[in-house]
């Protein structure tokens, strides 16, 4: 549990990403919140306590089945927590004020696709975030960790730069804040208006 780690490096890590995600949250005022992969449901369950109307979605069964656990439902209504890969998205019934996908792009083949599901989704504003290359890698090297595969955690498939990383979003988005939680390049992004 990354959230309640005992130890200290990883906590105080951890902090920075919690602090710049929930000051980005409360910048785009959401009455709604859908998290494209919602892992364990650590987010959706804070964020309803604080009265959003929080969901999420994960590709993965086992994943969504712990987050239900976690809820104290494992048999929780599929409106909070639903198998749903990225790519499969649906613009109807997955819109929200507030789209959150922290830690998913770097996992995935087809990148744009992605975005351009996210796309379809976004009512107000996108909460994005992924590792930062170099730094990522570099991290875990200093740690001894990865280091047959030049410090890439297994698993990432897409290494983005912090400048890389908002190039692309822009191409779908448009980027108005970028936060930097050591290691990571977060950004709160709005629908491009249509051309």
């Amino acid at each position: 549990d990354k959230y309640g780690s005992s130890n200290p490096v990883v906590a105080w890590i951890m902090k920075g990403f919690a602090s710049a995600l929930t000051a980005l949250v409360a910048r785009a005022a959401p009455v709604s919140i859908h998290e494209v992969g919602c892992g364990e449901g650590y987010w959706v369950l804070s964020w309803n306590e604080e009265g959003y109307a929080a969901r999420g979605t994960d590709f993965s069964t086992q994943v969504i089945d712990i987050a239900r656990e976690n809820s104290g439902d494992p048999a929780a209504p599929r409106s909070v927590f639903e198998v749903r890969s990225i790519y499969d998205l649906r613009a109807g019934e997955d819109r929200a004020d507030l789209v959150v996908c922290c830690e998913v792009l770097e996992h995935l083949e087809r990148p744009d696709d992605g975005l351009k599901a996210l796309q379809s989704i976004v009512d107000g504003h996108l909460i994005l975030s992924v590792p930062r290359e170099p730094l990522w890698r570099a991290l875990n090297l200093a740690r001894g960790k990865y280091v047959t595969a030049f410090g890439n955690t297994p698993g990432h498939l897409q290494h983005w730069s912090k400048k890389s990383f908002i190039a692309l979003v822009s191409n779908y988005f448009e980027v108005i804040e970028v936060r930097s939680p050591l290691p990571w390049t977060m950004l709160l992004c709005r629908p491009l208006p249509a051309r």
